[in-house]
């Protein structure tokens, strides 16, 4: 795994942790649940090809 990809999750989560303070404060707690499940779903996607290519890694370590 590149190390840029951890940096990026890294970024994203900080991002969403900073803005969701700022959204709670203003008392819009449901943009925050948005603001974090939109978080969640990039740093799932920024990992879903390393996780493809672990299980394919698995397959033909297992011959199966």
């Amino acid at each position: 795994m590149n190390i840029d990809v951890i940096f990026r999750i890294a970024a994203v989560g900080l991002l969403v942790a900073v803005l969701g303070q700022v959204l709670a404060r203003a008392g819009k707690e449901e943009y925050t649940v948005v603001l974090t499940l939109t978080g969640l779903i990039a740093a799932l996607l920024t990992v879903l090809p390393y996780l493809s290519q672990l299980f394919r890694q698995l397959r033909d370590l297992f011959s199966l």
